[in-house]
């Protein structure tokens, strides 16, 4: 039997980009190769395409295109679509890609209707799931109609930073707030503020990453995180829980030190029935956004168990470190079984899609 050919692409254009590095060097590690060719497209941070070498991609401060081949692309064309620009050379076919490019341009569905286009399968949900999964404010208010709980909030634009009242959000929302950019992952750019001059010191950093920005009462509550894998059927893996030492679950407490985050997988002293009821929220969100192949759902729960959807990551982390495969392992799937789930689900859904007619003839 003939290998699957997967191109793995990673980085882009993201302050995401070093943590999607090290999410795609944990999936090629974990990926058969008995049963599978990978290619490693790399995407830099002015966007560009190169093929790069594994034995590269694993050194600790490998750079894209540094030694990568640099790519271009053939839209409509259904095979030999990435090909090499110095020489128009294909880089041979592809079966399927697993995007891993968190954030902006690459997990809020501009790289999926490219891929689209290329007609080639994708891991991680279609474009439309994609876009409003990744704006935070067009989340909420798909929860909201579907009755889903999420925090309250106030949206605010760059454009009219001269106009925003922070009294007047004070006395909406309480003095003690987050605000964050719509459309980011993994922390970048949260901040905490109690008091005015800590709330504008905030909003400057969210508006350097998004021209519109979501400010949200702070929920008191344990934060709670749920995986969810499938395509028409989705199931949900067990719940896992953060606690913090000391501050809130920014990037630096993601990803650059673990002094002040406890992960526990899964959460402990929560009945069978509560983590039945988020598994139950973690679906329906998933639903309601129209996502498939995969998401975190991320959720606080109440002193009096009420389940709060803090947000959505479609394309999470795959780091030694990120939740995602980590749920999963402990729900029975190991790293190694859910990368080849993903990947046949991503097929699945593009032979559903083949399904339906383009023309009216």
């Amino acid at each position: 039997m003939s290998k699957m050919n997967i191109a793995l692409i990673f980085g882009g254009k993201s302050p995401e980009h070093e943590v999607s590095i090290i999410s795609a060097r944990n999936i090629y590690n974990a990926i058969d190769k008995t049963s599978s060719n990978v290619v490693l497209i790399g995407i830099s941070q002015e966007g560009r395409w190169f093929l790069e070498a594994p034995e590269n991609h694993q050194i600790k401060d490998f750079k894209i295109g540094q030694n990568g081949k640099e790519l271009f692309i053939l839209p409509g064309h259904s095979e030999n679509q990435i090909r090499l620009l110095a020489n128009a050379e294909s880089i041979g076919k592809i079966d399927v890609a697993f995007p891993i490019t968190h954030g902006p341009n690459g997990e809020d569905g501009n790289l999926q209707g490219l891929l689209n286009q290329i007609n080639i399968p994708f891991v991680g949900p279609d474009v439309l799931g994609s876009a409003v999964g990744m704006d935070k404010d067009f989340c909420k208010k798909l929860f909201t109609q579907a009755g889903i709980g999420c925090a309250d909030g106030v949206v605010l634009h760059r454009h009219l930073q001269n106009e925003i009242d922070y009294k007047a959000i004070e006395n909406q929302l309480g003095n003690i707030l987050f605000i964050k950019p719509a459309n980011m992952g993994s922390s970048v750019g949260v901040s905490k503020s109690t008091d005015q001059s800590t709330f504008e010191k905030a909003i400057k950093e969210a508006f350097l990453y998004d021209t519109k920005i979501l400010v949200e009462k702070a929920v008191v509550g344990r934060e709670l995180e749920c995986a969810v894998l499938g395509n028409e059927h989705p199931k949900a893996s067990t719940v896992g829980e953060i606690i913090m030492l000391k501050g809130f679950y920014d990037f630096e407490n993601k990803y650059l030190s673990e002094e002040n985050t406890r992960l526990f997988i899964p959460a402990e002293n929560v009945s069978p029935e509560i983590i039945a009821k988020i598994q139950k929220v973690a679906i329906k969100a998933y639903q309601c956004l129209g996502l498939e192949g995969l998401t975190r759902v991320d959720v606080f729960l109440t002193p009096d168990n009420e389940v709060i959807v803090n947000e959505v990551n479609t394309l999470p982390g795959f780091t030694s470190v990120s939740m995602y495969p980590q749920l999963w392992g402990k729900s029975g799937i190991s790293y190694s079984d859910l990368i080849t789930q993903l990947l046949q689900l991503a097929i699945d859904r593009h032979q559903r899609k083949l399904s339906i007619k383009s023309t009216r003839l």
